[in-house]
């Protein structure tokens, strides 16, 4: 997701999908893919920390563009567990005060931040692959805002 072309085509989506151009049908879908169901752009699905909750999101609208339980069943498993042990270790971002007091909070915001690294790192080897069997692109959050993890922190 940090690659300047995608940030390009994102911003560009987003305006296409403000100006309605794929309901005014103003250009060809590509071939090999198919229409989005939330706003008729052509399908390229965003995986982001929240797959868990939403699935996989709609990169013109935002919206859900894969449910969870569309989300093919042999990957399904493999991305629920990836969101729930991401939740588990991006929390510590978002711990009260009253926590951070009773702990050596530094040392618990950056072994969650190396873990985030590694994840983020797992999931661009291990279940974009496998999700791309059906998927013609796809595109996923390689940073963490919160964990201030960056891209060219991923170890590769």
């Amino acid at each position: 997701m940090s690659h300047p072309l995608v940030g390009a085509y994102r911003l560009a989506a987003q305006v296409s999908h403000e100006r309605g151009l794929w309901h005014q049908r103003l250009v060809n879908m590509p071939v090999g893919y198919r229409s989005a169901e939330c706003c008729r752009a052509p399908l390229l699905p965003l995986l982001t920390r929240e797959v868990g909750e939403f699935g996989l999101l709609c990169l013109h609208c935002n919206e859900p563009a894969i449910p969870l339980d569309q989300i093919p069943a042999e990957v399904l498993p493999r991305v629920r567990q990836w969101a729930t042990d991401y939740g588990k270790f991006h929390e510590v971002a978002h711990w009260e005060d009253s926590r951070r007091e009773k702990t050596d909070y530094e040392m618990q915001y950056e072994g969650a931040a190396e873990n985030i690294e590694r994840m983020l790192a797992e999931v661009a080897d291990e279940i974009v692959p496998l999700l791309l069997e059906h998927f013609p692109a796809l595109i996923w959050e390689d940073q963490d805002e919160c964990l201030e993890v960056r891209p060219e922190d991923i170890p590769l």
